[in-house]
């Protein structure tokens, strides 16, 4: 038996085949950080730190002439949405329904994935995270007055990455204000704008980010950005009474920016 108890839960193994579906297919989506920085992991519930390869000096226990330091670590942090499913749900399920109302998880999922890209893009100081947008050096250009400045404002954000030795390919999140204005703008001639920023980008991906306040353009050459997972997102199992289960779906991560010059946040 694990943490996340769901060996105690009246749920059937269909149950939780449907539990585990639909959190994926809402997560995927929304985990935009995932898709542009380097995910090493999961290691484990247990696994608490991240080995920052540097320490501090400290005071010596005792003897003169005996000099001490201690290492430094970043910790793992913890987040975790909670929602339930009524019984009575899970039980049509077992019998066959297709239409099992879940959108309880759907939230949660939807929070949860906000807090994790918040975190990376924007920091999280209480929990030791610089996020990449606070850290970059590069002052927040604006991203413009309509979706049709983009392009040449995305293109003055590689450019500064290029000045300074930053290679591509280059990704581009967008909050999700400024990514339908990408998906629903097409330029004069009717070239549509997604394809035209891709090309800037030499092919990166152009991702929706919930959580994300206007755009981050990055470098995906790798190495720079580095999220390590303990937990990956998984649901685990609270309590329940006659009616109604209780959940949550948690995980554990850290996150460090290695290169601060390898972004450029854009400002909506």
């Amino acid at each position: 038996m694990n943490h996340l108890l769901r060996q105690l839960a009246p749920i059937s193994e269909v149950g939780w085949e449907l539990l585990d579906d639909e959190a994926r297919e809402r997560l995927q989506p929304s985990l935009a950080a995932r898709r542009l920085v380097d995910f090493s992991g999961p290691h484990g519930w247990q696994y608490s730190s991240t080995n920052l390869g540097r320490i501090e000096a400290v005071d010596s226990p005792a003897a003169d002439g005996v000099s001490a330091a201690q290492r430094r670590v970043l910790p793992l942090v913890e987040l975790r949405a909670e929602f339930s499913v009524a019984r009575a749900e899970l039980a049509d399920s077992d019998r066959g329904a297709l239409d099992t109302d879940l959108a309880r998880l759907d939230t949660a999922a939807q929070r949860i994935a906000i807090a994790e890209n918040v975190a990376v893009f924007h920091g999280w100081a209480k929990a030791g995270i610089a996020g990449i947008a606070e850290a970059s050096p590069v002052e927040a250009q604006p991203l413009g007055t309509s979706a049709e400045d983009y392009p040449r404002s995305v293109a003055r954000a590689v450019e500064s990455l290029r000045a300074v030795g930053v290679e591509g390919p280059y990704g581009l999140a967008l909050g999700p204000d400024e990514h339908t204005q990408v998906i629903e703008t097409a330029e004069h001639g009717g070239y549509p704008l997604f394809d035209h920023l891709a090309k800037i980008l030499g092919g990166g991906p152009i991702v929706w980010a919930p959580g994300v306040k206007g755009a981050v353009v990055l470098s995906l050459r790798g190495g720079d950005f580095l999220f390590e997972s303990g937990q990956d997102l998984a649901i685990g199992y609270s309590h329940h009474d006659a009616e109604t289960v209780h959940l949550y779906l948690e995980e554990s991560f850290s996150f460090r920016v290695a290169t601060p010059e390898a972004a450029a946040p854009l400002s909506s």
